[in-house]
């Protein structure tokens, strides 16, 4: 039988001192907070291909790896006598509280959108008591792949109405976007190239957004669209007894659209 979960955490926390305290592993001790930045961010995008891929035991696994990272800071942190993860559930579990008048308290929020306008809104107030400035775009961390930050902060704008009505006016301005840049293109200026094509990846983000589509997610299901097709293109032609590296753009141009024809057959 499962054990209790409150005794699972605390046998995961021991472990971690264990593991970071004398006789511990060598690997384990000599982490810092630093080096241990890029597993913290492997491990959120192993969650996210865990849920797509639809398997029940890799979300769960990979969401244990997940709280791994965040018992291991703690740990690092208690060492440096900053704080421990006591101290890191009791601030989520007073944000929780506080944040959720609608369910703890007398407020009310009968939409999701007004459940999130109270939650911008407590924040913002938080932040005046503790007299540190706020923007509404707070709280996007520059570390997001670019399109999900584009959308994020896009996001948080259409939260005091700072929108495009629908989809359809935001890809006008796609289009005036992707006109400005093929002047800037014309005209062979570099930086400007690169801020014009910026402005269109921009407003192409908020068409999806308005559409109700993850910019990210569309994309990834395109490049792995590019990869099936490229790896596909390969095989045809080593089917052939031809090198990719040594075959005209024709023949690539070719074998690229059978592969594609053979997918649309399918």
């Amino acid at each position: 039988m499962t054990q209790p979960p409150g005794a699972l955490f605390e046998r995961l926390v021991a472990i971690m001192q264990q593991l970071r305290g004398p006789g511990g592993c060598p690997w384990d001790r000599e982490q810092t907070r630093t080096s241990l930045k890029p597993y913290l961010i492997e491990e959120a995008y192993e969650v996210i291909e865990a849920i797509e891929s639809g398997r029940l035991d890799a979300v769960e696994e990979e969401l244990g790896d997940l709280l791994l990272q965040v018992v291991f800071h703690a740990q690092v942190a208690q060492e440096q006598r900053e704080f421990d993860i006591a101290g890191v559930l009791e601030r989520l579990i007073a944000k929780l509280v506080t944040r959720h008048p609608h369910v703890f308290a007398d407020a009310t929020a009968a939409t999701p959108r007004e459940a999130l306008a109270q939650w911008e809104a407590i924040k913002q107030r938080e932040a005046e008591t503790a007299g540190r400035p706020r923007s509404v775009l707070d709280g996007v961390p520059r570390a997001l792949p670019s399109l999900l930050r584009a959308q994020r902060m896009q996001e948080k704008a259409a939260r005091i109405n700072f929108d495009w009505p629908d989809a359809r006016a935001a890809w006008r301005k796609v289009e005036e976007e992707m006109r400005e840049a093929g002047s800037a293109l014309a005209d062979g200026e570099r930086p400007r190239v690169q801020e014009e094509l910026g402005d269109v990846l921009f407003s192409v983000v908020n068409v999806a957004r308005l559409s109700g589509i993850d910019a990210e997610e569309a994309l990834q299901g395109v490049i792995e669209k590019f990869r099936r097709r490229f790896t596909g293109m390969e095989a045809d032609l080593t089917a052939q007894g031809k090198s990719i590296g040594r075959v005209s753009q024709a023949e690539l141009e070719r074998s690229w659209e059978a592969v594609k024809a053979q997918e649309r057959a399918r």
